[in-house]
């Protein structure tokens, strides 16, 4: 399994943006409150328990317990803040993002077999 990196600092993520140009970086934003967000997160347990693709970082931020980390990561991406929410980051920029529904097993390994 790959590891799930939670991203509870400014500074967290920064240094996950400054290793995205080496590693892409997948960051899932995951509100805690929300029913749709856990069937996502279950959906993307299922892809790093499955096959992941171990050339890249993954990482979480939880919305509500970490809100200003969240809205960083929404500022510094440029990718209106949703949740539950899927980032694909690469050079230290958002090249793919999806969420609530649309953040299936299927939906990452496509993506992240590339």
């Amino acid at each position: 399994m790959a590891a799930l990196k939670r991203i509870t600092s400014i500074e967290e993520l920064a240094q996950a943006m400054e290793d995205s140009a080496h590693r892409p970086f997948l960051l899932f934003k995951h509100s805690t409150r929300c029913p749709i967000s856990s069937g996502a997160h279950r959906e993307f347990d299922a892809y790093l328990n499955h096959n992941p693709n171990e050339a890249v970082n993954y990482g979480v931020i939880y919305v509500v317990e970490d809100r200003a980390v969240s809205d960083a990561a929404a500022e510094r991406l440029g990718v209106k803040h949703e949740s539950p929410q899927a980032i694909l980051v690469k050079n230290g920029q958002a090249v793919w993002h999806t969420s609530h529904s649309d953040i299936t097993l299927e939906a990452l390994e496509g993506i992240l077999a590339e």
